[in-house]
Protein backbone atom coordinates (compact mmCIF):
# COMPACT_ATOMS: atom_id res chain seq x y z
CA UNK A 1 0.00 0.00 0.00
CA UNK A 2 1.53 3.36 -1.01
CA UNK A 3 2.10 5.83 1.83
CA UNK A 4 0.60 8.62 -0.30
CA UNK A 5 -2.70 8.00 -2.02
CA UNK A 6 -2.17 8.27 -5.74
CA UNK A 7 1.62 8.17 -5.43
CA UNK A 8 4.24 10.88 -5.69
CA UNK A 9 3.93 11.69 -9.38
CA UNK A 10 1.59 14.68 -9.21
CA UNK A 11 1.60 18.13 -10.75
CA UNK A 12 3.41 20.70 -8.60
CA UNK A 13 3.07 24.49 -8.65
CA UNK A 14 5.25 26.51 -10.99
CA UNK A 15 7.83 28.80 -9.39
CA UNK A 16 9.38 32.17 -10.17
CA UNK A 17 12.38 33.97 -8.68
CA UNK A 18 11.86 37.30 -6.95
CA UNK A 19 14.04 39.90 -5.25
CA UNK A 20 12.98 41.31 -1.88
CA UNK A 21 14.24 44.74 -0.83
CA UNK A 22 15.46 45.41 2.72
CA UNK A 23 17.47 47.98 4.67
CA UNK A 24 20.76 48.23 2.76
CA UNK A 25 22.90 50.67 4.78
CA UNK A 26 26.38 49.21 5.30
CA UNK A 27 29.93 50.03 6.35
CA UNK A 28 32.18 50.18 3.30
CA UNK A 29 35.53 50.23 5.12
CA UNK A 30 35.27 47.90 8.09
CA UNK A 31 38.89 48.17 9.37
CA UNK A 32 38.69 51.96 9.29
CA UNK A 33 35.42 51.88 11.25
CA UNK A 34 36.84 49.50 13.86
CA UNK A 35 39.87 51.76 14.33
CA UNK A 36 37.63 54.83 14.55
CA UNK A 37 35.57 53.21 17.31
CA UNK A 38 38.51 51.83 19.30
CA UNK A 39 40.36 55.14 19.04
CA UNK A 40 37.57 56.99 20.82
CA UNK A 41 39.21 58.56 23.91
CA UNK A 42 36.91 56.82 26.40
CA UNK A 43 37.72 53.42 24.82
CA UNK A 44 41.44 53.89 24.29
CA UNK A 45 41.85 55.04 27.90
CA UNK A 46 40.79 51.60 29.12
CA UNK A 47 43.79 49.89 27.58
CA UNK A 48 47.48 50.08 28.54
CA UNK A 49 50.62 48.73 26.84
CA UNK A 50 51.69 45.34 28.11
CA UNK A 51 48.20 44.13 28.94
CA UNK A 52 46.91 40.70 27.90
CA UNK A 53 43.51 41.20 26.31
CA UNK A 54 40.99 38.43 25.59
CA UNK A 55 38.75 38.92 22.54
CA UNK A 56 35.49 36.98 22.39
CA UNK A 57 34.40 35.21 19.22
CA UNK A 58 31.08 33.38 19.22
CA UNK A 59 29.60 30.54 17.21
CA UNK A 60 27.18 32.58 15.08
CA UNK A 61 27.80 33.31 11.44
CA UNK A 62 28.41 37.04 11.87
CA UNK A 63 29.22 38.87 8.66
CA UNK A 64 32.91 39.86 8.45
CA UNK A 65 33.65 38.36 11.87
CA UNK A 66 37.16 37.26 10.86
CA UNK A 67 37.95 40.73 9.52
CA UNK A 68 36.49 42.50 12.55
CA UNK A 69 38.34 40.21 14.95
CA UNK A 70 41.65 40.56 13.09
CA UNK A 71 41.29 44.34 13.02
CA UNK A 72 40.68 44.41 16.79
CA UNK A 73 43.79 42.27 17.23
CA UNK A 74 45.85 44.57 15.02
CA UNK A 75 44.69 47.64 16.95
CA UNK A 76 45.62 46.03 20.26
CA UNK A 77 49.03 44.99 18.97
CA UNK A 78 49.75 48.43 17.57
CA UNK A 79 48.93 49.88 20.99
CA UNK A 80 51.39 47.57 22.72
CA UNK A 81 49.09 44.87 24.02
CA UNK A 82 49.09 41.09 23.81
CA UNK A 83 45.71 39.94 22.49
CA UNK A 84 44.37 36.39 22.34
CA UNK A 85 41.04 34.89 21.29
CA UNK A 86 38.59 33.13 23.58
CA UNK A 87 35.74 31.13 22.01
CA UNK A 88 32.60 32.51 23.69
CA UNK A 89 29.95 30.07 22.59
CA UNK A 90 28.57 28.31 25.65
CA UNK A 91 28.09 24.63 24.85
CA UNK A 92 28.39 24.87 21.08
CA UNK A 93 30.94 22.76 19.24
CA UNK A 94 29.86 19.83 21.39
CA UNK A 95 30.99 21.69 24.50
CA UNK A 96 34.63 20.69 23.89
CA UNK A 97 37.75 22.76 23.14
CA UNK A 98 38.33 20.82 19.94
CA UNK A 99 34.77 21.37 18.78
CA UNK A 100 34.86 25.08 19.51
CA UNK A 101 38.16 25.49 17.67
CA UNK A 102 36.55 23.72 14.72
CA UNK A 103 33.63 26.17 14.78
CA UNK A 104 36.01 29.14 14.81
CA UNK A 105 38.04 27.66 11.95
CA UNK A 106 34.88 27.48 9.83
CA UNK A 107 34.77 31.30 10.09
CA UNK A 108 38.46 31.53 9.17
CA UNK A 109 39.33 32.43 12.76
CA UNK A 110 42.44 30.37 13.52
CA UNK A 111 45.76 31.04 15.21
CA UNK A 112 47.34 31.29 11.76
CA UNK A 113 44.83 33.76 10.29
CA UNK A 114 44.57 35.88 13.45
CA UNK A 115 48.26 35.77 14.35
CA UNK A 116 47.51 35.15 18.03
CA UNK A 117 46.82 32.27 20.39
CA UNK A 118 43.32 30.89 20.82
CA UNK A 119 42.60 29.61 24.32
CA UNK A 120 39.66 27.25 23.99
CA UNK A 121 39.73 25.98 27.57
CA UNK A 122 36.27 25.19 28.94
CA UNK A 123 37.36 26.05 32.50
CA UNK A 124 35.36 28.73 34.27
CA UNK A 125 35.60 30.68 37.50
CA UNK A 126 32.55 31.41 39.63
CA UNK A 127 32.34 35.07 40.57
CA UNK A 128 29.85 34.60 43.37
CA UNK A 129 26.11 34.96 42.91
CA UNK A 130 23.64 37.67 42.02
CA UNK A 131 21.08 38.99 44.50
CA UNK A 132 18.59 36.40 43.25
CA UNK A 133 21.11 33.60 43.87
CA UNK A 134 22.16 33.01 40.27
CA UNK A 135 25.81 31.90 40.03
CA UNK A 136 28.06 34.02 37.81
CA UNK A 137 30.46 32.04 35.61
CA UNK A 138 33.17 33.43 33.33
CA UNK A 139 35.80 31.74 31.16
CA UNK A 140 38.91 31.26 33.30
CA UNK A 141 41.40 32.35 30.59
CA UNK A 142 39.34 35.48 29.92
CA UNK A 143 38.96 36.30 33.60
CA UNK A 144 42.70 35.94 34.18
CA UNK A 145 43.49 38.39 31.37
CA UNK A 146 44.04 42.08 32.07
CA UNK A 147 41.01 42.94 30.02
CA UNK A 148 38.20 41.41 27.94
CA UNK A 149 36.99 42.89 24.66
CA UNK A 150 33.45 41.59 24.18
CA UNK A 151 32.60 41.39 20.46
CA UNK A 152 29.04 40.39 19.61
CA UNK A 153 26.22 40.93 17.16
CA UNK A 154 23.04 42.56 18.46
CA UNK A 155 19.83 41.07 17.06
CA UNK A 156 16.45 39.60 18.01
CA UNK A 157 16.71 36.28 19.83
CA UNK A 158 15.05 33.16 18.54
CA UNK A 159 13.44 32.02 21.80
CA UNK A 160 12.55 34.97 24.00
CA UNK A 161 11.47 38.60 23.87
CA UNK A 162 12.63 41.56 25.92
CA UNK A 163 14.48 44.88 25.83
CA UNK A 164 17.73 42.88 25.71
CA UNK A 165 17.95 39.76 23.53
CA UNK A 166 21.03 38.58 21.60
CA UNK A 167 23.95 40.94 22.02
CA UNK A 168 26.81 41.99 24.26
CA UNK A 169 25.10 41.06 27.54
CA UNK A 170 24.17 37.59 26.28
CA UNK A 171 27.70 37.08 24.95
CA UNK A 172 29.07 37.70 28.44
CA UNK A 173 26.48 35.64 30.30
CA UNK A 174 26.15 32.59 28.03
CA UNK A 175 29.12 32.82 25.66
CA UNK A 176 31.78 33.56 28.27
CA UNK A 177 29.93 31.35 30.73
CA UNK A 178 31.06 28.39 28.65
CA UNK A 179 29.26 25.04 28.96
CA UNK A 180 28.69 25.38 32.70
CA UNK A 181 27.30 28.89 32.64
CA UNK A 182 25.22 28.31 29.51
CA UNK A 183 23.73 25.14 30.97
CA UNK A 184 22.76 26.80 34.24
CA UNK A 185 21.12 29.79 32.58
CA UNK A 186 19.20 27.68 30.09
CA UNK A 187 17.96 25.39 32.85
CA UNK A 188 16.12 28.36 34.32
CA UNK A 189 14.04 28.51 31.15
CA UNK A 190 13.72 31.08 28.39
CA UNK A 191 10.83 32.72 30.25
CA UNK A 192 13.37 34.04 32.77
CA UNK A 193 16.02 35.19 30.28
CA UNK A 194 14.61 38.73 30.45
CA UNK A 195 15.64 38.84 34.11
CA UNK A 196 18.70 36.58 34.22
CA UNK A 197 20.71 38.01 31.33
CA UNK A 198 20.64 41.64 32.53
CA UNK A 199 21.22 40.61 36.15
CA UNK A 200 24.15 38.31 35.46
CA UNK A 201 25.51 40.64 32.79
CA UNK A 202 25.68 43.50 35.27
CA UNK A 203 27.51 41.25 37.73
CA UNK A 204 30.07 40.29 35.08
CA UNK A 205 30.68 43.96 34.25
CA UNK A 206 31.27 44.65 37.95
CA UNK A 207 33.39 41.60 38.76
CA UNK A 208 35.26 40.66 35.58
CA UNK A 209 37.89 42.74 33.73
CA UNK A 210 35.57 43.84 30.92
CA UNK A 211 37.51 46.48 28.96
CA UNK A 212 34.92 47.36 26.34
CA UNK A 213 32.15 46.03 24.18
CA UNK A 214 32.08 46.04 20.39
CA UNK A 215 28.50 45.75 19.19
CA UNK A 216 27.68 44.78 15.60
CA UNK A 217 24.39 45.21 13.73
CA UNK A 218 23.74 43.80 10.27
CA UNK A 219 21.47 45.03 7.49
CA UNK A 220 18.92 42.99 5.58
CA UNK A 221 21.57 41.53 3.28
CA UNK A 222 23.84 39.92 5.89
CA UNK A 223 26.25 42.88 5.71
CA UNK A 224 27.80 44.91 8.52
CA UNK A 225 25.72 48.04 9.10
CA UNK A 226 26.86 49.27 12.53
CA UNK A 227 30.01 48.77 14.60
CA UNK A 228 30.02 50.52 17.95
CA UNK A 229 32.64 50.32 20.71
CA UNK A 230 31.36 51.19 24.19
CA UNK A 231 32.70 51.30 27.72
CA UNK A 232 31.47 48.57 30.10
CA UNK A 233 28.96 50.87 31.79
CA UNK A 234 27.30 51.48 28.38
CA UNK A 235 27.01 47.83 27.32
CA UNK A 236 23.49 47.30 28.64
CA UNK A 237 22.03 50.51 27.22
CA UNK A 238 23.73 49.81 23.88
CA UNK A 239 22.00 46.43 23.68
CA UNK A 240 18.68 48.14 24.44
CA UNK A 241 19.24 50.93 21.93
CA UNK A 242 20.41 48.81 18.99
CA UNK A 243 17.98 45.88 19.32
CA UNK A 244 15.04 47.67 17.62
CA UNK A 245 17.44 48.94 14.94
CA UNK A 246 18.50 45.36 14.27
CA UNK A 247 14.90 44.14 14.31
CA UNK A 248 13.83 46.71 11.72
CA UNK A 249 16.81 45.87 9.49
CA UNK A 250 16.65 42.09 9.62
CA UNK A 251 15.54 40.25 6.48
CA UNK A 252 12.15 38.62 6.38
CA UNK A 253 9.79 36.84 4.02
CA UNK A 254 7.36 39.46 2.73
CA UNK A 255 4.36 37.14 2.70
CA UNK A 256 2.16 36.56 5.75
CA UNK A 257 0.95 33.06 4.92
CA UNK A 258 2.49 30.06 3.16
CA UNK A 259 1.24 26.54 2.57
CA UNK A 260 4.83 25.30 2.27
CA UNK A 261 8.17 26.86 3.08
CA UNK A 262 11.18 25.04 1.60
CA UNK A 263 14.47 25.80 3.37
CA UNK A 264 17.55 24.62 1.48
CA UNK A 265 19.86 24.67 4.51
CA UNK A 266 19.91 25.24 8.25
CA UNK A 267 22.87 25.56 10.60
CA UNK A 268 24.33 27.19 13.69
CA UNK A 269 26.18 29.67 11.47
CA UNK A 270 22.79 30.82 10.19
CA UNK A 271 20.97 31.07 13.51
CA UNK A 272 21.18 29.77 17.05
CA UNK A 273 18.04 27.84 16.18
CA UNK A 274 19.40 26.55 12.88
CA UNK A 275 16.78 28.57 11.04
CA UNK A 276 15.61 31.81 12.57
CA UNK A 277 12.02 31.50 13.83
CA UNK A 278 11.71 35.26 13.46
CA UNK A 279 11.72 34.41 9.73
CA UNK A 280 9.84 31.10 9.70
CA UNK A 281 7.31 31.87 12.43
CA UNK A 282 8.11 28.48 13.97
CA UNK A 283 9.01 28.89 17.64
CA UNK A 284 9.71 25.77 19.73
CA UNK A 285 10.52 27.74 22.88
CA UNK A 286 8.06 26.85 25.62
CA UNK A 287 7.39 30.50 26.44
CA UNK A 288 6.68 31.53 22.84
CA UNK A 289 5.15 28.46 21.23
CA UNK A 290 1.60 29.32 22.32
CA UNK A 291 1.74 32.72 20.67
CA UNK A 292 0.83 33.44 17.06
CA UNK A 293 3.54 34.81 14.82
CA UNK A 294 3.84 35.87 11.22
CA UNK A 295 4.46 34.44 8.80
CA UNK A 296 2.05 31.57 9.26
CA UNK A 297 3.72 28.53 7.68
CA UNK A 298 1.52 25.45 7.39
CA UNK A 299 4.27 23.02 6.36
CA UNK A 300 8.04 23.42 6.56
CA UNK A 301 10.57 21.27 4.68
CA UNK A 302 14.32 21.35 5.42
CA UNK A 303 16.54 20.12 2.59
CA UNK A 304 20.05 20.29 4.07
CA UNK A 305 22.63 21.34 6.65
CA UNK A 306 25.37 23.93 6.12
CA UNK A 307 28.96 22.75 6.08
CA UNK A 308 29.77 25.26 8.82
CA UNK A 309 27.32 23.69 11.27
CA UNK A 310 29.48 20.52 11.46
CA UNK A 311 26.46 18.25 11.75
CA UNK A 312 24.77 20.31 14.47
CA UNK A 313 21.14 20.12 13.38
CA UNK A 314 19.61 22.10 16.23
CA UNK A 315 16.29 23.41 14.94
CA UNK A 316 15.56 20.47 12.65
CA UNK A 317 12.68 19.70 14.99
CA UNK A 318 10.94 22.89 13.85
CA UNK A 319 10.42 21.30 10.43
CA UNK A 320 7.60 18.99 9.40
CA UNK A 321 9.63 17.17 6.77
CA UNK A 322 13.20 16.40 5.78
CA UNK A 323 15.02 13.70 3.80
CA UNK A 324 17.12 10.71 4.71
CA UNK A 325 20.13 12.43 3.13
CA UNK A 326 19.84 15.22 5.69
CA UNK A 327 19.37 12.91 8.66
CA UNK A 328 22.46 10.91 7.70
CA UNK A 329 24.57 14.09 7.97
CA UNK A 330 23.47 14.92 11.51
CA UNK A 331 26.07 14.71 14.28
CA UNK A 332 23.78 13.70 17.11
CA UNK A 333 26.42 14.30 19.80
CA UNK A 334 26.84 17.94 18.76
CA UNK A 335 23.10 18.38 18.26
CA UNK A 336 22.05 16.82 21.54
CA UNK A 337 24.71 18.68 23.54
CA UNK A 338 23.32 21.95 22.19
CA UNK A 339 19.66 21.03 22.55
CA UNK A 340 20.02 19.66 26.08
CA UNK A 341 21.83 22.81 27.16
CA UNK A 342 19.03 24.92 25.69
CA UNK A 343 16.41 22.74 27.50
CA UNK A 344 14.18 22.98 24.40
CA UNK A 345 14.26 19.31 23.38
CA UNK A 346 11.79 19.73 20.53
CA UNK A 347 14.54 21.52 18.59
CA UNK A 348 16.40 18.20 18.27
CA UNK A 349 13.45 16.11 17.15
CA UNK A 350 13.49 14.33 13.81
CA UNK A 351 10.80 15.40 11.31
CA UNK A 352 9.06 12.95 9.00
CA UNK A 353 11.90 11.68 6.84
CA UNK A 354 11.33 11.05 3.14
CA UNK A 355 13.62 9.51 0.53
CA UNK A 356 13.98 12.63 -1.62
CA UNK A 357 12.80 16.19 -2.14
CA UNK A 358 9.94 15.33 -4.46
CA UNK A 359 8.44 12.96 -1.91
CA UNK A 360 8.75 15.56 0.85
CA UNK A 361 7.10 18.27 -1.26
CA UNK A 362 4.25 16.00 -2.33
CA UNK A 363 3.55 14.90 1.25
CA UNK A 364 3.60 18.51 2.42
CA UNK A 365 1.20 19.73 -0.24
CA UNK A 366 -1.15 16.77 0.02
CA UNK A 367 -1.51 17.36 3.74
CA UNK A 368 -2.47 21.04 3.50
CA UNK A 369 -6.28 21.03 3.84
CA UNK A 370 -8.48 22.41 1.09
CA UNK A 371 -5.62 23.41 -1.21
CA UNK A 372 -4.85 21.84 -4.58
CA UNK A 373 -1.07 21.23 -4.91
CA UNK A 374 -0.77 23.33 -8.07
CA UNK A 375 -2.49 26.25 -6.33
CA UNK A 376 -0.47 26.09 -3.12
CA UNK A 377 1.41 29.09 -1.76
CA UNK A 378 5.01 27.86 -1.80
CA UNK A 379 8.18 29.76 -0.93
CA UNK A 380 11.71 28.41 -1.34
CA UNK A 381 14.66 30.08 0.41
CA UNK A 382 18.33 29.20 0.68
CA UNK A 383 18.40 29.90 4.43
CA UNK A 384 16.88 32.37 6.87
CA UNK A 385 19.84 34.77 6.62
CA UNK A 386 19.77 35.20 2.82
CA UNK A 387 16.33 36.31 1.80
CA UNK A 388 16.92 38.88 -0.91
CA UNK A 389 16.45 36.45 -3.82
CA UNK A 390 13.93 33.67 -3.21
CA UNK A 391 11.44 31.59 -5.18
CA UNK A 392 7.65 31.74 -4.92
CA UNK A 393 4.83 29.79 -6.49
CA UNK A 394 2.34 31.10 -9.04
CA UNK A 395 -0.42 31.72 -6.49
CA UNK A 396 1.78 34.27 -4.67
CA UNK A 397 2.61 36.19 -7.84
CA UNK A 398 -0.27 38.72 -7.64
CA UNK A 399 0.69 39.60 -4.07
CA UNK A 400 4.33 39.95 -5.09
CA UNK A 401 3.52 42.27 -8.01
CA UNK A 402 1.48 44.49 -5.68
CA UNK A 403 4.36 44.92 -3.21
CA UNK A 404 6.78 47.79 -4.02
CA UNK A 405 9.52 45.99 -2.08
CA UNK A 406 9.39 42.96 -4.38
CA UNK A 407 10.79 42.67 -7.90
CA UNK A 408 9.87 39.71 -10.10
CA UNK A 409 13.05 38.49 -11.78
CA UNK A 410 11.97 35.90 -14.29
CA UNK A 411 9.22 33.75 -15.71
CA UNK A 412 7.26 30.96 -14.09
CA UNK A 413 8.73 27.51 -14.60
CA UNK A 414 8.25 24.01 -13.21
CA UNK A 415 10.25 22.84 -10.22
CA UNK A 416 13.41 21.16 -11.51
CA UNK A 417 14.62 17.86 -10.05
CA UNK A 418 17.69 15.76 -10.72
CA UNK A 419 17.68 12.05 -11.59
CA UNK A 420 17.23 11.14 -7.93
CA UNK A 421 14.32 13.54 -7.45
CA UNK A 422 16.23 16.15 -5.46
CA UNK A 423 15.64 19.82 -6.31
CA UNK A 424 18.27 21.48 -8.48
Amino acid sequence: MPIVEGGFDIDLPKMVEIRQKFVSDKITDIPAKVYEELNKPEIKARFKPGQRIAITVGSRGIANIALITKTCIDWLKENGMEPFVVPAMGSHGGGTPEGQLEVLASYNVTEETMGVKIDASMDVVELGQTESGTPVYVSKPAYEADGIMVVARIKPHTNFRGPIESGLMKMMVIGLGKHRGATYVHQQGFALFNEIIPEVGRAIVERAPIACGVGIVENGYDETMIIRAVTPDKIEETDVELLPVARDAMPKILFDEMDLLIVDEIGKNISGSGMDPNVTGRFTSSNLIKQTFKPYVKKLFVRGLTEETHGNATGIGDADLTTRRVVEKIDWEYTYANVITSTELMAGGTPMTMENDRQAIVVALKTVPRVEPTEAKVVRIRNTAELDEIWISESLLPEAKANPNIEVLGELKPMEFDSEDFLK
